[in-house]
């Protein structure tokens, strides 16, 4: 695989998303990051694991003696082989919060930004493997959608939709993931990027590695997950909200609509407190989803797409070889 031009990433080293961010297309973006995502993996990793039973069949010299029905063959008398579906082609849904909050950034890009370069190198992907796929925006209501198509132009216009998509609005995760629970029929592939930020009530009390998250975003995601659903979280942060770098007098504000709070303080009182307080809050999502059979996948925005993106589907590649 060829070097990335003026860029400083390789095949083998995935570029940064501020390099990233001086391409001049979205769909340019997703295949430079999928390149650098494949590097060191083997051929074909796709992003669905799991198989479905579909049919008997009766046994032919030939067919793979371990799909043989014993049970079947018992009470016919007759050798029958079981057939599977293949669910790599499921459908998948991306879900990108694009509240007020997504947009916060110091250095580099946002964070709505950086997944919006992680939802457009998948979406790329499904494309590639010829797998329906769909992208929801939401911050407190769902503000467009796209359903899951394997149609020609539907990856283009994925695509588009990312390109354009601003910060704005509160967030309301939990009514979107709800939604998505209606319009995911069958088993589907649900992906979903966010922050995760004012989606719990307080914590109060001790905080621990087994504390969970609370609230209705973390009941759907429970919820799709009981339904049968494979979904996976994306939990993207700054590098501002998991250690605090500031040095002088600063007054904090916050970012979500409505919201008119301010803190004036010196960084060092509270840098100590502020990194315990994210690494707890990291902690409770993970937690969460460890409960309830999700994939949590962590990033900074600092970090390449493409090196997120290969532990990712370095890992689907191989429980699918497993299973």
């Amino acid at each position: 695989m060829p070097t990335l031009g003026p860029f400083s990433g390789t095949a083998n080293q995935p570029v940064s998303p501020a390099e990233l961010a001086r391409l001049a297309t979205m769909s340019l973006r997703a295949r430079i990051i999928i390149e650098g995502a494949y590097a060191g993996l083997h051929h074909n990793p796709r992003l669905g694991t799991a198989i479905e039973f579909s049919e008997h069949k009766e046994y032919a010299p030939g067919d793979d003696i371990r799909r043989l029905d014993w049970k079947a063959v018992g009470r016919q008398d007759r050798y029958y082989i079981k057939r599977y579906e293949d669910e790599s082609e499921m459908r998948t849904f991306l879900l990108l919060d694009a509240s007020a909050s997504m947009g916060y950034k110091n250095r580099g890009i946002s964070k709505l930004t950086y997944a919006t370069y992680l939802a457009a190198a998948l979406a790329y992907l499904l494309g590639k493997q010829g797998d329906p796929a769909g992208l929801c925006l939401c911050d407190s209501a769902m503000r467009n959608y796209l359903p899951p198509s394997g149609r020609a132009g539907q990856v283009r216009d994925m695509l588009q939709l990312l390109e354009g998509v601003q910060p704005s609005g509160t967030t309301d995760l939990g009514r979107a993931l709800e939604r998505i629970g209606d319009l995911a029929e069958r088993k589907s592939l649900i992906l979903v990027f966010s922050d995760l930020l004012d989606l719990e009530p307080p914590v109060e009390g001790n905080v621990n590695r087994n504390t969970v998250a609370t609230g209705p975003a973390a009941e759907h995601l429970a919820q799709l997950r009981q339904r049968g659903h494979d979904v996976v979280l994306f939990h993207l942060l700054d590098p501002d909200e998991i250690e605090l770098p500031f040095e002088d007098l600063t007054e904090f504000l916050a970012v979500e609509p409505g919201d008119t709070r301010t803190l004036l303080c010196e960084p060092d009182d509270l840098r100590e407190s502020f990194a315990q307080a994210s690494r707890d809050f990291r902690d409770r999502w993970r937690q969460t989803c460890v409960q309830s059979r999700i994939e949590y996948r962590f990033a900074s925005t600092t970090e390449p797409p493409g090196n997120l993106l290969r532990t990712f589907i370095g890992h689907r590649q191989r429980q699918r070889m497993q299973g």
